[in-house]
């Protein structure tokens, strides 16, 4: 096995992939996020009041650098954050009202772009990947 056919590789690959093609294709919209930001925005709405660290949890980011997204977020105007009532120590997270039309502005272009992430395979291959991709992103989840 050579190093171009190690998963590792391949995923690293795949990941600039999918990079560039959110880049390009939300940039070309008119949209200024970052895949991250997204993904924040996502955990933010099915989760109102959620605080940072669930935040970097649900979407698996670290949480050291989850600070410096929600604060773009907020800068941007499409998050605040409050203190907790249950813990005066964490800072829960909201959408705004402009925060919601955003993501719902975002979301149509990313589900677009999906089939851009994956060129080359039929649809059918697109949904077996993404049921192993799912099956061993939960695997390692619960390791």
């Amino acid at each position: 096995m050579t190093v171009h056919d190690m998963a590792g590789h391949l995923i690293r690959r795949m990941h600039q992939t999918s990079a560039h093609v959110f880049a390009a294709q939300t940039k070309a919209a008119g949209l200024d996020v970052t895949p991250v930001q997204f993904a924040a925005m996502d955990a933010i709405r099915d989760n109102p009041g959620i605080d940072q660290a669930g935040i970097a949890a649900a979407i698996a980011y670290d949480r050291a650098t989850i600070g410096g997204v929600i604060d773009r977020l907020e800068q941007k105007g499409w998050i605040s954050r409050s203190v907790s009532k249950r813990d005066r120590r964490a800072r829960v997270v909201t959408l705004t009202d402009a925060g919601t039309a955003m993501f719902e502005r975002i979301l149509p272009v990313v589900r677009d772009l999906q089939s851009d992430i994956l060129p080359g395979l039929t649809e059918e291959e697109r949904r077996h990947f993404l049921e192993l991709a799912h099956k061993s992103s939960t695997a390692a989840a619960q390791s």
